[in-house]
């Protein structure tokens, strides 16, 4: 779990950093309200897609004959929560909605790349070498009858 939260940790760092780049951007271009957005932006895309990546983590471990159905749901989850959240706050004069909806794009896009990059260098074995003794006659494991 604790390897988990690393992860999940390396990837939001980068978010939060874009997220505060765009910030700082819609700070100097809307003002107060833009650089409010563009925070509001980031933040939900930080809470969404770690709640989601730690759904995911929990389902591999806990139904792994699941998981792929289980990810399909849990995007599917997010975007019918997603949209809700952005039907709420359309008439909001809280913050500026275009920075927002920029900010938002601009965290998705990162988290998603970051993640996509970090899962192709990681070392994931997807061969199991101890299948081959196990399959064998006499080896540890699944003994057949023959």
């Amino acid at each position: 779990m604790q390897s988990d939260m690393r992860e999940l940790l390396r990837i939001a760092a980068p978010t939060a950093a874009v997220g505060a780049i765009a910030a700082l951007v819609g700070g100097l271009v809307a003002g107060g309200k833009g650089a409010i957005g563009a925070a509001v932006g980031c933040v939900v895309v930080l809470v969404f897609m770690a709640f989601g990546m730690i759904a995911l983590q929990w389902a591999a471990k806990a139904m792994p004959q699941l998981l792929q159905g289980m990810g399909l749901m849990i995007y599917s989850a997010q975007l019918v929560l997603l949209l809700v959240f952005i039907l709420s706050i359309r008439d909001t004069t809280l913050f500026d909605l275009k920075v927002f909806a920029l900010s938002l794009v601009a965290s998705v896009i990162t988290w998603i790349t970051v993640q996509t990059v970090r899962h192709a260098r990681s070392k994931t074995p997807y061969v199991d070498p101890d299948a081959d003794t196990r399959n064998r006659p006499g080896g540890a494991g699944g003994e057949r009858d023959e």
